[in-house]
């Protein structure tokens, strides 16, 4: 069911339950990236760890596509859930890094599984999968879907300029996926909200290739077609943002910071997660890192995070988690959910 409960931020905390999820599965390409490797670019290896916490990032090759990345990782979810492609009903995707503008990457993906089911994309960014899980949540929890499938997957490589050093080492390839059921009240959003603040739509952003500046073939473009961001302000806002809605979720779903045994949190920066740490007072252990291993891989770093815990073992019927996704847009969506 859901309910209205307080506001973020004028976003209103709601609650959405009843829905389980039975299977997890990810993909990141082979090809590694060191800092060291992108030293030729101008990049600074140090720098980059004491600035963002990256190590490595890994990087599709010229013949893998984001909806490759997304087969891989939802065909290792569904052989998780053990369900027949047959019983998928429903695929939302976030990304923004689609194949093509048109269609849907989504499709691509529906299509290449075999699925029989409706398929559309989700664009938010690296807040995109907790967008994309609430809106399949929503089918689940009122009857429409018995079997919705969620991944969040980036080529972010694709989009990024490699000349941009500053931007071009925070990011990395890869997918995740989740296949969301039925299942008791008990289970799934206790409370979460999705926001966004469009004031701040020029800090991040793709400026040309969409209706307000399409491509045009053999003039020069007034602006770039590649990922632009001010990343001075987008970490001041994330690092607030990230408190704000984990304190007033949690609160909302009437649990304690002592109670969530695993933190999701976008991987975008150490520095947000190490600030959030310390704003919350919450343990280090129970905050899921794997940036240094990955960097941002933007809708892909929660559903990532969650599949390798899950198989880790750290993840427990009945425990609580916070997954927090934010980027672009500005968007926001953060979920108190239990397991």
């Amino acid at each position: 069911m859901s309910d209205g409960l307080s506001a973020v931020g004028g976003a209103p905390v709601r609650s959405l339950t009843g829905v389980q999820i039975i299977g997890t599965g990810s993909f990141l390409p082979d090809n590694v990236v060191t800092n060291e490797d992108l030293s030729s670019l101008g990049c600074d290896p140090e720098w980059i760890v004491q600035r963002t916490g990256i190590r490595q990032r890994r990087q599709a090759p010229p013949d893998m596509t984001t909806s490759d990345m997304a087969l891989a990782a939802a065909e290792r979810c569904l052989a998780a859930a053990k369900v027949n492609r047959s019983d998928v009903d429903l695929l939302v995707f976030g990304t923004m890094s689609p194949d093509r503008l048109l269609p849907a990457t989504a499709t691509t993906v529906q299509h290449r599984l075999g699925l029989n089911c409706g398929a559309f994309d989700v664009s938010a960014a690296c807040a995109g999968f907790t967008y994309a899980l609430v809106t399949a949540m929503q089918f689940v929890a009122n009857g429409t879907s018995k079997r919705a499938l969620v991944i969040g997957a980036d080529a972010n490589s694709r989009v990024i300029d490699p000349t941009d050093v500053k931007t071009y080492p925070l990011f990395g390839d890869g997918a995740g996926a989740v296949l969301l059921a039925p299942g008791s009240p008990e289970q799934g959003a206790l409370a979460y909200t999705l926001g966004a603040d469009g004031g701040g739509m020029e800090m991040l952003t793709r400026p040309v290739g969409g209706a307000e500046k399409p491509f045009r073939a053999g003039a020069t473009q007034e602006g770039s077609w590649l990922l632009e961001m001010d990343g001075r302000p987008v970490f001041k806002w994330a690092v607030r943002l990230v408190e704000d809605s984990a304190r007033q979720v949690i609160e909302a779903a009437g649990l304690t910071m002592d109670q969530i045994n695993c933190w999701l949190l976008h991987q975008a920066n150490v520095r947000i997660l190490d600030a959030a740490i310390e704003a919350l007072d919450i343990d280090r252990e129970r905050v899921v890192m794997h940036m240094d291993r990955y960097g941002n891989t933007s809708a892909a770093s929660i559903p990532i995070a969650l599949d390798e815990t899950l198989r880790a073992g750290g993840i427990r019927r009945g425990d609580h988690l916070l997954m927090s996704g934010f980027g672009a847009g500005l968007a926001w969506g953060t979920i108190a959910w239990r397991w």
